[in-house]
């Protein structure tokens, strides 16, 4: 069965169809390459993993809250809407906003995918070209990851609006800078801080599993993104500067709303949309995860030199530029440390299960 097959919404076109018009770009001198930029790519390599296989998919997901999240942070809860639902109403509402965030994650995902091959043919440095091929296999990757958890849902939903533009520009925009602008610091930053956010608060192994792996390659990504436009951003001229913080202020706007507006879900549960939508809006949780949805976008704005003061009136204006002194590479170094904890409790729970197999071996040889 598709994905789409699990859409609770009818007239979902099958395919998106984002026409292309740039230019393709040879790298001829064939040289060293930036040495940040290469330990980056070489640490790509080293850092491939197997979804099928470093996942462990024989776990499942709670049939009530499927990645067993406080149900407090609910948009809803608490609203007199929540207070009218009965336990069953309350449950779908629970299942399908989880299902509704994971599929975001995963049309996230395949965006990410073509945005990265978008930058191999038209960056044109070859040791981006080099980093930028190895995130298209971790981007397939997490395509694969996503539409495995989500199928443990059974219920599934198609790209919001505002993910939508942001994608569609990030593709349609001729420059190669534009594309990482959308999708290595808007997009991603975005999505590390909501993967984060389940890794963390989430108690569903499986759920916590998939999105920590997630985030362990979604922190290269970003400081991939960082460190090509940190060097790219000082040649362009004043006015090429001001209209990238222009367009960053535009996408920070519109993605604002992008982790929170699950308007599908009232639509499909036959919820009155509009009044959901307003008491989500203003709802102290989603106050709070929109600023910390910004955690990591504000300080890689700053390093990579648009942090001109049109841009901080934004970050005021959202209450997120306590954020600028954060350090990304500290942030990177603690997403890479958590995944690894994941491999570590899972290679003790087989070690001492399997102990416990050879000990029933050995006692029944005993006995024998």
């Amino acid at each position: 069965m598709s994905l789409r097959e699990l859409y609770p919404l009818p007239d979902i076109d099958p395919k998106w169809t984002v026409p292309q018009e740039f230019e393709a770009i040879f790298d001829w001198e064939f040289d060293e390459g930036r040495q940040t930029l290469m330990h980056l790519y070489q640490k790509g390599k080293d850092m491939q993993w197997d979804a099928v296989n470093r996942i462990d998919w024989s776990l499942d997901l709670d049939p009530e809250n499927p990645m067993e999240l406080p149900v407090e942070i609910g948009g809803l809860y608490g609203s007199p809407i929540w207070e009218k639902m009965s336990e069953k109403e309350r449950i779908e509402l629970v299942r399908h906003s989880q299902s509704w965030n994971i599929s975001q994650f995963l049309q996230g995902e395949q965006a990410a995918l073509l945005c990265a091959a978008k930058i191999v043919q038209q960056v044109p440095d070859l040791d981006a070209k080099f980093y930028a091929a190895t995130q298209v296999m971790d981007e397939a990757r997490h395509v694969e990851a996503y539409r495995l958890l989500l199928k443990k849902f059974e219920i599934a939903y198609p790209m919001t609006t505002p993910l939508q533009e942001l994608v569609d520009q990030a593709l349609r925009d001729s420059r190669w800078d534009m594309t990482y602008l959308a999708m290595q610091v808007v997009i991603e930053g975005l999505a590390l801080a909501a993967f984060g956010s389940i890794r963390d608060m989430a108690q569903n192994p499986l759920a916590k599993m998939v999105n920590a792996y997630v985030m362990e390659d979604e922190a290269r990504h970003v400081a991939f993104g960082r460190i090509s436009l940190r060097d790219y951003y000082p040649q362009l001229t004043q006015a090429e500067r001001n209209e990238r913080e222009e367009f960053l202020t535009e996408a920070c706007w519109l993605m604002r709303g992008r982790m929170t507006d699950a308007r599908e879900v009232y639509r499909a549960l036959d919820l009155p949309e509009e009044e959901c939508v307003e008491y989500s809006e203003n709802s102290e949780i989603v106050q709070l995860y929109r600023q910390m949805l910004f955690q990591r976008i504000v300080p890689i704005v700053k390093d990579i030199g648009l942090f001109g003061k049109g841009i901080q009136k934004t970050f005021d204006e959202m209450g997120v530029m306590g954020y600028a002194d954060l350090d990304p590479e500290e942030l990177q170094k603690d997403d890479e440390a958590k995944a690894k904890e994941f491999d570590a409790r899972r290679a003790y729970v087989e070690a001492v299960a399997k102990a416990g197999q050879e000990g029933n071996v050995a006692a029944v040889g005993h006995a024998e």
